[in-house]
């Protein structure tokens, strides 16, 4: 029985949490916990283009520009720069100059490359380095040729940048440009850019660079706030060329060098990737002002605030939805998207379609935020295809009746948990050009009726069919029902129930849909030779235009016929003729106008279905200040504090471990074991006796 007691008496000081997967030296640490998914190939600015390489190179890197973090429609303010620089049209407008001035004083953070020393290091002493930080590091002050010399770096041989020949088509002498270095020399060792001007991007001082583009690009102000126009300093990328250097993944598309609040201190893709406070940060006001109902939200309660708030960022890879969500629940994430298998556990939807959290996310007091994302997704027609292309009456109203009979509310109540909006453009909320409420439904699939978009009835759809030759859906030369091919990447066994859901939407009409699936290597070649049929497709915004969604109609960059975004190969003179003033315009009534011509060209041509704009759901725990969603703002832990006392608090009470059932079955041990010892030491008392 004594055993019992000693071990009961031990339980009391077991009240620590047992399952913290961080160590304890973090524990009430001012670092948020965050987890990613897919790890992120590049982490050079000339090359990163995806979101899940942007939460981290946004945070590194610093653009001259930056949008707003709590204003809408999303605005542009400067960050390095000295103020947003406008557009100066010269030789009649032929060619139109953006000066940008920076603000001085700005520094970089340390980093090896700072420092002569670190250059022509020997083999052996690279090869025996985990880091570069294991090296002494320097700084210096950022200056205007650190944004030329990244500008340049857009066309050099080896990197591969994804925009170099959209900005081909504007800077001046890019294209050029792009072909010197290709047959400059260099091709193993460093290529100093310095030594090779390009037209288009010069140095006019330590703080302004002029970049000059040919025509009018009013959006290519949108440009200055991506990390594609980021400062890149010259000695990073001659440090990194180094003997050794590529063999250990020091590269810049490993460890970034930037003047923004964070560096990358820790690259374990597989594992764990981990941003720090950068030193030599010159510190940003939190802003202090924003939308009405923000201050109500507490999103102003630090306005003024000197930023970055948090010392440390912790992002943990996370392959399975399932250890994630649990992870969050029990407070070791401080914020969680929520998968389709968690939705109704963390969701609750009222009547009237609104989201809240659900009881148990409320008793946490965790909070829900949403927001419909600047991105369409869309269910696209080949106009190069015999059957539903083409500009004839026929095909036109084959497309309509397709769009009509497709109920994409019931797509997004099945497959979506309602999280989307219907579209009716191509333009998504929160972008100029959009139109809301009546005057902004599609009326070839919805009417107007007590206050809302309502899906036209399917007879419609099947009177127009009728007219296109097809009554019943049928081929009137065959007498069989006609047979139309959606082609589409095969992402796995759950893709089943969505394509039955198309066969279906058709088979209304009686129309037989083939899925013709394949993997995405595949599909994207259809697409490039134009010989998918119906296809689908999303676009999510390079920037916050009219011009970013409606380019993907415009028939000169029709995708077979070249490189463009134009998957669906539409092309009419009329919406072409107007996307051509519409995308050298300011916003202003009168592109309002043009805006709504080219929307009417389409909804009637009907190159698409329009689907739908996802809206995301985030859920956030109650420590967590300053949260809120910005689609275009990828630069936000800045924004983001922590209560590190609350959440220690609340993690210690949701992971106290549960010790009582321990304690019964060690009493139930020494209730059975006692009577056995002494039973034991009888009967070897009685041998003893006996012998």
């Amino acid at each position: 029985m004594r055993i019992a007691l000693i071990l009961l008496a031990f339980l009391p000081g077991c009240g620590e949490v047992w399952n913290d997967p961080y160590p304890a030296s973090e524990r009430g640490g001012n670092i948020l916990y965050s987890a990613f998914e897919q790890r992120p190939k590049h982490l050079d600015p000339v090359q990163s283009y995806t979101s899940d390489e942007s939460r981290f190179t946004r945070q590194v890197y610093e653009p001259p520009l930056q949008y707003h973090y709590l204003k809408r429609p999303y605005e542009l303010v400067p960050l390095t720069a000295a103020e947003i620089p406008r557009g100066r049209e010269i030789d009649g407008g032929k060619f139109t100059v953006y000066e940008v001035r920076i603000r001085p004083g700005i520094r970089y953070q340390p980093h090896p490359a700072f420092i002569e020393s670190n250059f022509g290091l020997p083999a052996e002493k690279i090869r025996d380095l985990e880091s570069p930080y294991e090296l002494s590091s320097g700084t210096r002050e950022l200056v205007a040729e650190d944004y030329v010399y990244q500008v340049k770096r857009l066309a050099h041989p080896r990197l591969h940048s994804p925009v170099l020949g959209l900005m081909s088509e504007y800077i001046v002498g890019m294209r050029e440009y792009a072909k010197a270095l290709r047959s400059a020399g260099a091709r193993d060792g460093w290529l100093d850019l310095r030594q090779y001007p390009l037209e288009g991007a010069e140095v006019v001082n330590r703080y302004t660079y002029r970049i000059t583009l040919k025509g009018r690009y009013p959006q290519f102000v949108y440009w200055l706030a991506m990390p594609f126009f980021s400062p890149v300093p010259w000695e990073a990328e001659k440090f990194f060329h180094q003997p050794g250097m590529a063999e250990k993944n020091f590269t810049l598309d490993w460890w970034p060098v930037g003047t923004g609040p964070y560096m990358l201190v820790e690259n374990n893709p597989n594992a764990r990737m981990v941003l720090e406070r950068n030193p030599s940060f010159r510190g940003e006001a939190y802003p202090a002002e924003g939308e009405p109902e923000d201050a109500a939200a507490g999103l102003l309660a630090d306005a003024g605030g000197t930023m970055p708030f948090v010392d440390r960022v912790v992002f943990s890879r996370e392959k399975e939805a399932v250890p994630y969500w649990s992870k969050f629940l029990q407070g070791y994430y401080d914020e969680a998207t929520i998968g389709s298998d968690q939705f109704d556990q963390a969701v609750r939807v009222s009547i009237e379609g609104a989201a809240e959290p659900s009881a148990e996310m409320l008793e946490k007091g965790i909070r829900l935020s949403t927001l419909v994302s600047a991105s369409t997704y869309y269910f696209g027609f080949n106009m190069k295809d015999p059957l539903v292309g083409g500009s004839s009456e026929r095909a036109r109203k084959l497309r309509q009746a397709i769009s009509i009979a497709v109920d994409v509310e019931e797509y997004l109540s099945i497959f979506q948990n309602g999280r989307g909006v219907v579209a009716h453009s191509p333009i998504p909320p929160g972008i100029f050009g959009r139109r809301e409420g009546a005057e902004g439904i599609n009326p070839v699939t919805h009417v107007w009726r007590d206050g809302r978009a309502e899906r036209r009835p399917i007879e419609e759809a099947r009177g127009l069919l009728a007219e296109a030759g097809y009554p019943g859906g049928r081929d009137p030369a065959t007498g069989a029902p006609l047979l139309i091919h959606f082609d589409t990447a095969t992402r796995g066994p759950g893709d089943k129930p969505r394509l039955d859901w198309w066969r279906k939407q058709l088979a209304r009409l009686g129309i037989q849909l083939e899925v013709r699936d394949t993997d995405w290597n595949r599909f994207q070649e259809k697409i490039r030779k134009g010989t998918q049929q119906m296809y689908g497709l999303g676009w999510a915004a390079d920037y916050p235009d009219a011009e970013n969604f409606l380019f993907l109609l415009h028939g000169p960059q029709a995708r077979a016929d070249g490189a463009g975004a134009n998957s669906s190969n539409y092309g009419n003179p009329k919406f072409d003729a107007l996307f051509e003033r519409m995308k050298s315009m300011a916003n202003s009534p009168e592109r309002q106008k043009i805006i709504d011509a080219m929307v009417e060209i389409a909804r009637r041509d009907a190159p698409w279905v329009f689907g739908f704009h996802p809206k995301d759901f985030s859920l956030r725990h109650a420590w967590l200040m300053n949260a809120k969603p910005n689609d275009m703002a990828g630069n936000t832990l800045k924004y983001l504090r922590l209560d590190v006392d609350r959440r220690e608090a609340l993690r210690h009470e949701w992971n106290a471990p549960v010790l009582w059932p321990l304690a019964l079955v060690l009493v139930a041990l020494a209730s059975f074991g006692v009577p056995a010892l002494r039973s034991y030491r009888r009967r070897e008392r009685m041998a003893a006796r006996q012998g």
